[in-house]
């Protein structure tokens, strides 16, 4: 990805507690666009919010399971990024949860790599 280019959003609109194979769905997207080698994901938590089943969900202190929505967001060249939705989309086919996944362009203004963390 570089700077003044056009690039691809995409967003993952999902629950904290959603899962994917016992791991939170928004772990097991985070680790899959690191290995796909996607330039970078973050996960945001709200603080409420609701879905496809009209629910709302909110932190208060009485619940007993906080339950709240999540986004997931990664950017990346579009080719990259439609590349990584072909191979995650059927992943959403083995979860019982509603989920909504969007993609939209944007314009990225600067992307400046850090320094990449040695180990050993």
């Amino acid at each position: 990805m570089k700077s003044n280019s056009e690039a691809t959003r995409l967003r993952f609109y999902i629950s904290n507690t959603d899962k994917f194979r016992h791991t939170l769905l928004s772990e097991t997207l985070v680790f899959a666009a690191k290995r796909y080698g996607l330039a970078g994901a973050t996960v945001t938590k709200g603080c409420m919010g609701y879905g496809s089943s009209s629910v709302i969900h909110s932190a208060k202190f009485w619940e007993i399971t906080e339950k709240l929505p999540v986004i997931v967001e990664m950017v990346d060249e579009t080719t990259k990024i439609e590349q990584f939705v072909n191979i995650i989309l059927p992943w959403f086919d083995k979860i019982p949860t509603g989920c909504l996944v969007t993609a939209e362009k944007v314009q990225v203004v600067l992307f400046k790599q850090g320094m990449k963390k040695k180990f050993f």
